[in-house]
């Protein structure tokens, strides 16, 4: 008689894995460093700010690092520069500044003490190398934000610049001469946009969590010190540091602990505003989960209101929690819980 491979007796869980995106527009108002810099850059002038030490920061800060005074001595700097340190990439993502494999740099332009990050258009890693001479190649198209550079490109210019010393901070011979600042249409804000991908693979207590769900149950864990259940599971009680793994299930009712009415509509949401969305302590848990709150009008959902889930024929979570029609919880029942 053979024996069977353990691997084949008990065959591994399924490792759960699911591609995220978080996604949104920062849009931030520019104090008049980050504006003069910005729209230098719209008119192919690079500009940085003079400490009380001496010292070019290029990018310019509002204030200085080393003694936290507002600075504001605005100097312009070459557009040329010494490559300080470098990475390659061989697999440019969607958004970076070049299509095809480039290189990242730290970039000390003429007449700066400091680095600026950016592309370096190269065609190869073997053809990139600290103390090497680049310059900026400038967007074709420039708005004021830092992609008005479109990249660096090597450059070779007979030794006219800095020495190729990257364990120095003493910039180039010349004086950087100083800048007013003062520009046409002056860039006042921008809009960066934020997005980050990646493959979410949760631990063993959100795998049995998520496992739950699809067979529409709420489960938590318990911990054996304080015997609070904290749903969704973490794996560790996050009050005593201990592991768990008694799994409990809870609601599915529960009860609204606080919430907010959204009246800003999300992008590929497809939820008209305003709408509500709230704390839940679902009954038996000893921590509140969010969740939206739907069957009933925005202004009249409720601290202490009783909900239950609602859940659409493939979802793998509740849609949201709409009113049970029991009475509205005591407060003293969630207090603790808000």
């Amino acid at each position: 008689m053979s024996a069977t491979p353990a691997s084949e007796a008990h065959p591994a869980p399924e490792v759960l894995r699911a591609p995220l995106v978080l996604e949104f527009p920062f849009t931030r108002s520019l104090g008049p460093v980050q504006s003069a810099f910005l729209t230098g850059l719209r008119e192919r002038t690079v500009l940085g700010v003079r400490t009380t030490a001496g010292r070019v920061l290029v990018p310019p800060v509002e204030y200085d690092p080393e003694t936290a005074e507002e600075i504001r001595d605005l100097v312009e700097v070459g557009t040329a520069g010494t490559v300080t340190t470098w990475a390659w990439n061989p697999r440019p993502r969607r958004g970076q500044p070049l299509a095809t494999p480039f290189a990242w740099v730290l970039v000390r332009l003429d007449g700066a003490d400091t680095a600026l990050l950016h592309a370096l258009d190269a065609p190869g890693p073997d053809a990139v190398r600290t103390g090497m001479r680049v310059r900026v190649r400038w967007a074709a198209e420039r708005a004021g934000a830092i992609t008005d550079i479109a990249c660096f490109e090597p450059y070779e210019d007979g030794g006219t610049g800095p020495a190729a010393d990257p364990g120095t901070d003493e910039g180039t011979a010349t004086e950087p001469p100083a800048h007013s600042g003062e520009f046409a249409d002056p860039v006042t804000g921008i809009v960066a946009p934020a997005r980050l991908d990646y493959t979410y693979t949760p631990g063993r207590a959100q795998a049995r969590f998520i496992n739950a769900l699809a067979e529409r149950r709420t489960t938590g864990e318990r911990c054996p010190s304080c015997r609070k259940v904290y749903v969704p599971p973490r794996g560790a009680c996050p009050t005593c540091g201990i592991a768990t793994s008694e799994q409990v299930e809870v609601g599915p009712r529960g009860t609204v602990t606080t919430y907010c009415i959204v009246n800003i509509k999300a992008k590929n949401l497809d939820i008209e505003v305003p709408y509500v969305y709230a704390h839940i302590a679902l009954d038996g848990a000893g921590l509140a989960l969010h969740g939206r709150i739907g069957g009933i009008p925005y202004d009249q959902v409720r601290m202490g209101l009783r909900v239950e889930p609602v859940w659409t024929e493939s979802g793998r979570h509740p849609d949201h929690y709409r009113p049970t029609g029991e009475p509205d919880a005591d407060y003293d029942t969630y207090k603790e819980l808000l």
